[in-house]
């Protein structure tokens, strides 16, 4: 049995600020545990509403502002935060890697001087993708730390910690068989990812221009809907569905029948921008009650095709690679609809076996999953000299194969 090991993990690669400690022991495999000790997530969506969109800037300065009130709330949560006299940290070491984050710098220095160096074997940091400002305010926090306290990093692809994340379940591996494919749904990606072990993947699919979740954010501003969009694209269809209002039009779904794997959802935008364009000023114009039921039957409509869409050509690819079970991770792994019917037309098939789905409140980018998935990499003694780190906002899952 593996040693026990505590991971830090960090994650700052878009509008969620998260820092997470957990305690884990055991290998890849059904031995595996672990328990949280602590859990800190600040989310940016209010601020970026008006924006209709993540504002990169914006976004780099909160999360300079969250890291170190999270970091002690997580430590305060485990436990781990205990008053020292003096300072821990070498002063001008740390003064260097923290030179471009003066917020940052003034916030933790005091953290430093007040308390112990925590029991942390290991610091877990996303590194890509993401949004590269963001990803080096993360980096740089970690970097600090280590220095600060002498522990070493662990880099992480935050894919993968959407690919580790619906694996487990009450501390433990839920039951699962290799090979897995794995569909990875944000606002900022829509691939399929094979793994016939972890750690090595390879991936047979991707957008080719809007990711799902951008999709249903552009859909939403077009019928004037708040940011995040795919909870509201959700709200107004289940409300369509409840009172059994079937559009009379119907949008291609992308895609479907090609020879291939690759998704595209920019023209499925465009088919609704035609159909809102088609309404001339009536449409911001009509009675409220047509308004709300002509966005319900596009809100409908949308968002059937995008779940059939991904779907069946989750299932053709994992029929093709003779996989077991399939996993569903990312942002937009939360939606209802795409989980429904991808559980009845797996009840239906003969193919796979297993769903492995995030559960909603954890589905969302969180620090807990770069924790988890740090974690088998720091077993593996797989740790990084903190120079070399470097943000890659289009970092590559199979890179780490």
């Amino acid at each position: 049995m593996a040693a026990t090991m505590k991971i830090l993990g960090i994650e700052t690669s878009a509008d969620e600020t998260g820092v997470s400690l957990i305690e884990a022991e055991g290998s890849f495999d059904e031995n595996f545990h672990f328990k949280i000790l602590g859990n800190a997530l600040a989310s940016q969506i209010e601020l970026h509403r008006e924006y209709g969109g993540i504002y990169p800037n914006l976004a780099k300065r909160e999360h300079a502002k969250a890291l170190v009130p999270l970091l002690i709330d997580t430590l305060t949560q485990a436990g781990s935060l205990k008053k020292d006299e003096g300072p821990t940290f070498v002063k001008g070491l740390f003064h260097e890697i923290l030179k471009k984050e003066p917020e940052l710098l003034e916030a933790l220095i005091p953290l430093l001087g007040s308390y112990e160096r925590p029991q942390i074997d290991a610091i877990a940091v996303t590194v890509g993708p993401g949004l590269e400002p963001t990803l080096w305010v993360g980096i740089n926090f970690a970097r600090a730390l280590s220095s600060a306290w002498n522990i070493p990093i662990v880099e992480v692809n935050h894919m993968e910690g959407h690919v580790v994340m619906p694996m487990m379940e009450n501390g433990h591996f839920r039951e699962f068989e290799f090979p897995t494919m794995a569909l990875l749904i944000s606002g900022g990606h829509t691939e399929l990812v094979l793994s016939r072990e972890f750690g090595k993947y390879e991936r047979i699919g991707e957008t080719r221009d809007d990711a799902a979740g951008e999709a249903f954010d552009k859909v939403a501003r077009l019928l004037d809907l708040p940011y995040p969009g795919g909870p509201e694209i959700s709200r107004l269809a289940a409300e369509a569905r409840s009172r059994n209002l079937q559009p009379d039009f119907k949008f291609t779904r992308p895609m479907l029948r090609d020879d291939n794997f690759d998704f595209s959802f920019s023209g499925l935008k465009t088919a609704v921008r035609k159909l809102v364009e088609s309404q001339g000023p009536t449409f911001k114009n009509s009675p409220r009650s047509d308004l709300e039921k002509f966005k319900m039957q596009i809100a409908l409509e949308f968002e059937e095709c995008v779940a059939e869409t991904l779907v069946e050509k989750t299932l053709r690819a994992a029929d093709e690679f003779d996989v077991d079970t399939i996993i569903v991770g990312g942002g937009v792994s939360a939606n209802a609809r795409i989980k429904e019917l991808l559980a009845n037309r797996m009840m239906q098939s003969a193919g796979p076996r297993r769903l492995l789905v995030t559960s909603p409140e954890l589905a969302t980018d969180n620090a807990l999953m770069i924790a988890l998935a740090g974690y088998f990499h720091a077993q593996r003694g797989e740790f990084t000299v903190s120079d070399s780190l470097v943000a890659n906002g289009n970092l590559r899952l199979e890179t780490l194969s």
